[in-house]
């Protein structure tokens, strides 16, 4: 999966990550100490894509999502979560695991999604936008035992933070870049 974060200075970054899903709920590892971590501590809104290649251009599928990231913090949802991981990719669990303090994990909840199928036509998109009832039910599955309460929607405020300024170019000669605009990546990946 490539994960999109907004830089300081409004440049978007992307990246490749591993993930696990559960539902419409994502979650991904990264450094501690990384520019993507930084980011998102700054500005949770993220933009992902998942896809693969393919030699045929009518067979391109996948999905692109516009979410926010928020760092998991509690033991044992991590530990779930790891189980998750390593549920998807059993070889993870004969290598050298990394130290636990030295990485972040996320929990990615979606508000748009788009899902690319070339083979519905050239360019052919369904867009889906994720309700707050839907997002509920996803992180009530995704968080919570039988008949426990869902987490506090607090926690998954979607409220957009304010937007750094777009630094303006130097030369005149150099036209300013647009804002980001939050369109949604193409991707090309059944999952």
């Amino acid at each position: 999966m490539t994960v999109a974060t907004v830089r300081p200075d409004g440049w978007p970054q992307a990246t490749t990550v591993g993930y696990a899903s559960e539902g419409l709920v994502l979650y991904f590892l990264c450094s501690r100490q990384s520019q993507k971590a930084a980011n998102i501590a700054a500005d949770n809104r993220i933009s992902l894509a998942i896809d693969h290649d393919t030699r045929d251009p009518m067979g391109i599928e996948g999905l692109s999502m516009a979410a926010r990231a928020y760092s998991v913090t509690d033991p044992a949802e991590m530990a779930k979560v790891f189980e998750l991981i390593g549920s998807k990719f059993p070889e993870y669990r004969t290598l050298p695991q990394p130290d636990p303090s030295a990485m972040r994990l996320f929990l990615v909840v979606p508000e748009v999604i788009s899902i690319l199928d070339y083979r519905k036509g050239f360019g052919h998109s369904d867009l889906v936008t994720v309700s707050d009832a839907d997002r509920g039910t996803e992180l009530q599955r995704a968080h919570c035992p039988a008949g426990a309460a869902a987490p506090s929607r607090e926690r998954f405020q979607l409220a957009a933070p304010p937007r750094a300024e777009t630094p303006q170019p130097a030369s005149a000669a150099c036209p300013p870049v647009a804002p980001a605009t939050g369109a949604l990546s193409p991707c090309r990946r059944r999952w």
